[in-house]
């Protein structure tokens, strides 16, 4: 059975931590006018979407899917997975926690240097710190890759949002390692309520 642990390979469970993380190097996107309002419009959008929840599926590299729950305030997120298992990860205070009930097993692990630390970031400021790699604006869509700039050797990860009447929702969260390969969740029936989850469901404990 493929590991639920959404941001690494097997090796994870083999004790290598997120070898599957050491992703590929990209460049900082020239930003034209109208890219730096798009950039300004998903900084806000991450910064303000308290409540969140969408279902997700997940993607590895070899086509395996696993599916949950998401949840998501600024600076903190959680899955709930349903499918291969019953398995959570919990990603907050610069922290991520990783229970597979099933193996009995946790996992814990700073996300300082993780591309997954650059959506928890609080706030998040797109630019200095964060180098945007990559704007891509289509029809009804939008699409932002993002680096660590001190070290893009790190991770590249990209997010996509639907954009209808000028309002984002998000939609795909990907990365991409060293080796061309791709960790994806696609999100449906997204939501934002405005109100933020309670501290309780981001508590880097195992019995929360």
């Amino acid at each position: 059975m493929k590991p639920a642990f959404p941001f690494a390979t097997r090796r994870l469970m083999m004790g290598g931590l997120l070898t599957l993380l050491a992703a590929c190097t990209g460049a900082p996107a020239r930003q034209t006018m109208d890219q730096h309002g798009e950039i300004e419009r998903v900084e806000a959008y991450l910064n303000t979407s308290r409540g969140l929840q969408a279902s997700f599926v997940q993607t590895w590299p070899d086509g395996g899917k696993g599916q949950g729950m998401m949840r998501y305030d600024p600076g903190r997120l959680r899955l709930d997975y349903t499918t291969p298992g019953a398995m959570k990860l919990v990603a907050a205070s610069g922290h991520l926690l990783f229970v597979d009930h099933r193996r009995d097993s946790v996992t814990r692990m700073s996300l300082g240097r993780q591309p997954l630390g650059l959506l928890l970031n609080q706030p998040v400021h797109l630019g200095g710190q964060i180098a945007v790699t990559a704007v891509q604006h289509g029809a009804n869509s939008l699409q932002v890759s993002l680096a660590r700039a001190d070290s893009e050797s790190q991770g590249i990860l990209t997010l996509g949002f639907s954009d209808i009447g000028g309002k984002l929702s998000l939609l795909v969260i990907e990365m991409t390692d060293v080796e061309r390969q791709h960790i994806r969740l696609d999100l449906t029936d997204t939501t934002v309520s405005g109100q933020p989850w309670p501290d309780t469901l981001f508590t880097l404990s195992p019995d929360n």
